[in-house]
């Protein structure tokens, strides 16, 4: 097996189960207040550039570290709907092998 590969061991029942989840509800809301957090500290750095005068570099280092972090929470977030996809294409796989 591909170590870059995907292994859902999950059913889909045990997944869909886990998206009507209060604890999923918790971390999806506790994951976007840290969006929230990354957009106000995006939003700060105009005004923070004119008291620290940072480089152009620096500045774009700045929101591509945000930005890097907005997607790896978009990512998360998205974690059980890929599940639940590629639980969908080992179905359609296992039937496609079976005729």
């Amino acid at each position: 097996m591909d170590d870059r590969e995907i292994t859902v061991r999950a059913t889909k029942g045990q997944i869909q189960d886990f998206l009507e989840s209060f604890l999923w509800k918790d971390m999806k809301r506790e994951l976007g207040a840290w969006k929230k957090g990354f957009d106000s500290e995006m939003r700060s750095i105009v005004e923070d550039s004119t008291v620290e005068n940072p480089s152009t570099a620096t500045v774009l280092m700045r929101m591509g570290d945000i930005n890097g972090r907005v997607k790896a929470v978009d990512y998360l977030l998205s974690l059980p709907n890929i599940f639940l996809h590629i639980l969908e294409e080992q179905r359609d796989d296992n039937r496609r092998n079976e005729t």
